[in-house]
């Protein structure tokens, strides 16, 4: 019989791999982390980006807090609420409507959401630690999030893995099921083989194409898409 091997690639044709942009980050003395603090991309991605991102733009400053009860970031307003969930963010149950950290620190980021905390505004960095207290993986989830979400594709929450989001080609959120999962890891974590390729497994028998996210130390994120690879015995 013949073995399955697990093929991870680096595939120009893949989606996800086109020009990167170069990043400088700084450590400001309120977090341990790497924290962004310019982006610089090329002409070529910056039009790109414009071009497929003009109905993805959000163009006023959204009011929220954080709700003790609900554990989550609430919007002030209904129609903040509506439009953001028409713009692949957010989670509705019944009437309420939250934010994941992820969605929240991406939204500060890009200066659409003023966030207060007991009555008082905080800051990306503030909330960067408040969020990586709840969740190890909380900058990380953020990183791919903010890439994917720059580079044009709608990004929902997974499916359970420990980082993983739904992915929806250009066009397809609100039409289609998502296309892919993006499972992510970073740089220097260690995972078996054997665990990888059950997670890889999982993502095949729901019909979605993997892609592995891996987060460099400086927050860069590179992607692989990853398939199983018979070698062909020769004739």
């Amino acid at each position: 019989m013949k073995q399955q091997l697990l093929h991870i690639f680096n595939s120009p044709s893949n989606p996800f791999i086109n020009e990167v942009a170069e990043k400088s980050f700084k450590a400001p003395n309120t977090a341990s982390r790497l924290l962004p603090t310019k982006e610089i991309a090329s002409s070529t991605e910056l039009e790109s980006s414009q071009s497929l991102d003009r109905q993805e733009e959000i163009e006023q400053v959204i009011s929220a807090l954080f709700s003790k009860k609900a554990r989550h970031v609430i919007l002030e307003k209904k129609e903040d609420a509506i439009l953001l969930e028409s713009k692949g963010f957010g989670i509705k149950e019944d009437a309420s409507f939250s934010l994941r950290d992820y969605e929240v620190l991406y939204l500060m980021f890009t200066k659409k959401l003023k966030l207060t905390i007991d009555g008082k505004q905080v800051s990306f960095e503030k909330y960067v630690n408040f969020a990586s207290k709840r969740d190890k993986d909380a900058w990380a989830r953020f990183l791919i999030f903010r890439d994917l979400r720059t580079r044009g594709y709608v990004v929902r929450e997974g499916f359970g893995f420990p980082i993983d989001f739904r992915v929806y080609d250009r066009g397809d959120f609100g039409a289609k099921a998502a296309k892919y999962i993006v499972f992510g890891l970073n740089e220097g974590k260690t995972m078996s083989i054997a665990d990888l390729k059950e997670i890889i497994d999982q993502m095949a028998r729901m019909g979605k194409e993997a892609v592995v996210g891996v987060v460099e130390r400086r927050g860069e994120v590179i992607y692989y898409k990853v398939g199983k690879w018979r070698p062909v015995r020769p004739q």
